[in-house]
């Protein structure tokens, strides 16, 4: 989109074993959502209205920010409210390509419990996931896979909780979803590492090296996915007056296709492309047999 040329690139670490189905990775080294490089590499900050979250919200591209701390670049959401919608800014960050299927998707992203700053008791979504667009209400060839976190609760949890949720399916409005969704109850602020495996017909949710969920059946994906982050409002039913705002940090995301890593399996491959240099590679899709 910006017609410019991606800076040179350090040389990638080749991930044995996975070169069939190919390697993702991102290390968030962007100035900000106007790089050009941010969109040579595919990714789009979002800016374009509609759900999920508070209707007439604003999605702002300007609320996908980039920044350093102790060395490392990050991605950072921005989500603000003074409980109107014309008040509420949520935040985006989207790989547009749906390529991702089978495999190993890692990230590791800190949540927060807090706002950083204003009153606290949002209804706020710190999320990592990945999606296929629905073509139709109900549209069979749907897949999703969600880390959701609640800090604040919602959805039927009165405190913090991370949800798991693969989807089948669901229609729009009214809104039906055929999902299947654990709830992992207790506070995940700070940072934490988060691995889905895809494989054999089943789904594996892991949180800091830790099983948390397993889905399988119908809920399995039928097609490829893009991966996306982002921060928003379930409601604002929580707010107390004047602005709240709410940061979510991103440190990398990972996928390796065709591949069952286990946590600390992916935790070394990431280090082993930190330790080249690699900020940012994408062989996914180059010769893949699927």
């Amino acid at each position: 989109m910006a017609g410019c040329a991606a800076p040179p690139q350090a040389e990638t670490v080749a991930d044995a074993a996975s070169v069939s189905c190919g390697v993702f990775f991102d290390d968030f080294a962007y100035s900000g959502s106007g790089d050009p490089a941010l969109a040579d590499h595919g990714w789009t900050a979002r800016g374009y209205p509609g759900g999920p979250g508070v209707p007439g919200a604003t999605w702002s591209a300007d609320a996908v920010r980039f920044t350093t701390e102790a060395g490392a670049t990050l991605l950072r959401l921005l989500a603000s409210t003074d409980g109107t919608p014309a008040g509420t800014t949520q935040a985006e960050l989207t790989f547009g390509a749906e390529k991702f299927f089978e495999g190993t998707y890692a990230a590791r992203v800190r949540f927060a419990d807090a706002p950083t700053t204003g009153p606290d008791g949002d209804r706020v979504v710190q999320t990592f996931y990945t999606i296929t667009p629905l073509a139709y209400d109900n549209d069979p060839a749907y897949s999703e896979l969600d880390f959701e976190y609640l800090p604040n609760g919602g959805w039927g949890e009165a405190g913090p909780a991370m949800y798991l949720t693969s989807y089948e399916t669901y229609q729009a409005d009214p809104w039906e979803a055929d999902n299947v969704s654990d709830a992992a109850r207790g506070s995940f602020a700070g940072w934490r590492d988060l691995l889905v495996q895809v494989s054999g017909g089943v789904v594996r949710y892991h949180v800091d090296g830790e099983l948390v969920a397993e889905h399988g059946g119908r809920f399995y994906p039928d097609s490829p996915m893009s991966v996306n982050f982002n921060q928003w409002f379930v409601d604002l039913d929580g707010h107390t007056g004047g602005r709240s705002s709410y940061t979510q940090d991103v440190d990398y995301v990972y996928y390796a296709g065709g591949e069952v890593l286990t946590p600390a399996q992916a935790a070394d491959r990431v280090a082993a492309q930190r330790a080249a240099g690699t900020e940012r590679t994408d062989t996914v899709g180059e010769g893949c047999g699927a």
